[in-house]
C-alpha cells in the first residue's frame, strides 16, 4: 500500500513538472513579432495565449470582408444568381486596379469565394450592391452583427475595406473569425489555394489565396483572411490547428510585406515547442 502511494505521489509530481514545464515555455519566454498588435487566442479553454495591444483601435483594411460575406450569407440570397460587375463597383477612394472588368458576369457564389481568398474588391462591391437594400443596408447590417457579437470596438463605413475608417481591436476580431467560422462557405472559400472563374467561351480568370500559408503542408487552417491599406498596414486573421489545438490568430499593422507570415510562423513554432518537449522528454 505504502509503495502504491509513494508510486502515486511521484507519477503526480513527474506530470506537475511536465505541466510547469510547458507554462514556462508557453508564457515565460514570448515570441518576438513584428506585428504591432497580436493576439492567440486557444478556442479550447477561451483564454489568450499572447496579447499584445489587443484593444487598440485600429483600422482593419480587408478584414472587413469576413463581416460582409457573413452577412450576405445570413441573408440567404442565392448563390448561383448572375451578378454584373458595373463601373459602380470601381474603386474610388484608394484607386485600386481589379481584373473583373464592368460587363463581366459571375455568380454570387464566385465573388464571395473571389473577395474571401483573393481579396477581389471589385467582387465585395458588387456583392454589396446588390444587396436587398443595397449597399447601405449592407453596412448598417455589418455594423448590427458587429454588435450582436458584442465588438462593441468596431465600426465599419464600408463593405470592402477601403475605408481607414472601418475600424476594430484585435479581441474584437477574435469574436469575428469565432463567428465567421460557423459559414462552411467561408471556411472553403477563405482556405483554397486558388479559384478559377469562368467568363465567357473564351475567357477564364485565375485566382490564388493572398495568404501563402494556405498552401503550407506544415499549416492546418481552418479559415483565413488578410488586409492591406496604408493606414492599417498589413493584417492576417487565422484559424488554424497548433499542436492539435484550435487556435485563432490576429495580426494587425504589420510593418513589413513578410512580417505577418513570419508572425504566424514564429507563433506556431512558439505554441508547439511544449508539445515537442513532452514528446522528447517522454522518448529519453
Amino acid at each position: 500500500m505504502r509503495f502504491i502511494l509513494i508510486t502515486a505521489l511521484f507519477v503526480t509530481s513527474v506530470l506537475t513538472a511536465q505541466a510547469a514545464d510547458i507554462e514556462r515555455v508557453n508564457y515565460g519566454k514570448l515570441p518576438k513579432l513584428g506585428s504591432a498588435i497580436a493576439m492567440i487566442y486557444d478556442e479550447q479553454t477561451g483564454e489568450s495565449l499572447y496579447s499584445k495591444n489587443i484593444n487598440t483601435v485600429v483600422p482593419i483594411a480587408s478584414i472587413t470582408k469576413l463581416m460582409t460575406a457573413m452577412v450576405i450569407l445570413d441573408a440567404h440570397l442565392p448563390l448561383d444568381e448572375p451578378i454584373t460587375i458595373t463601373r459602380e463597383d470601381r474603386d474610388r477612394l484608394k484607386g485600386t486596379k481589379s481584373r473583373l472588368k464592368a460587363g463581366m458576369t459571375l455568380t454570387r457564389g464566385d465573388l464571395l469565394t473571389l473577395a474571401l481568398m483573393a481579396s477581389e474588391n471589385h467582387a465585395a462591391s458588387a456583392l454589396a450592391r446588390t444587396y436587398p437594400g443595397g449597399t447601405p443596408v449592407l453596412v448598417a447590417m455589418m455594423n448590427a452583427k458587429a454588435r450582436e457579437l458584442g465588438m462593441d470596438d468596431t465600426h465599419f463605413e464600408g463593405p470592402v475595406g477601403l475605408h481607414s475608417e472601418n475600424v476594430s481591436t484585435a479581441k474584437d476580431l477574435v469574436q469575428m473569425v469565432l463567428a465567421a467560422q460557423s459559414y462552411e462557405h467561408i471556411q472553403r472559400a477563405s482556405t483554397q489555394s486558388r479559384h478559377i472563374v469562368k467568363i465567357n467561351a473564351r475567357q477564364t480568370l485565375r485566382y490564388g489565396n493572398t495568404n501563402p500559408l494556405v498552401r503550407s503542408r506544415n499549416w492546418d487552417i481552418g479559415l483565413s483572411k488578410t488586409g492591406y491599406i496604408s493606414e492599417a498596414g498589413r493584417c492576417l486573421v487565422m484559424q488554424a490547428k497548433l499542436s492539435e489545438r484550435p487556435t485563432v490568430i490576429v495580426l494587425l499593422d504589420s510593418w513589413g510585406k513578410n512580417t505577418r507570415v513570419g508572425d504566424a510562423n514564429r507563433i506556431k513554432s512558439w505554441v508547439e515547442r511544449p508539445a515537442r518537449s513532452v514528446r522528447q522528454s517522454r522518448i529519453r
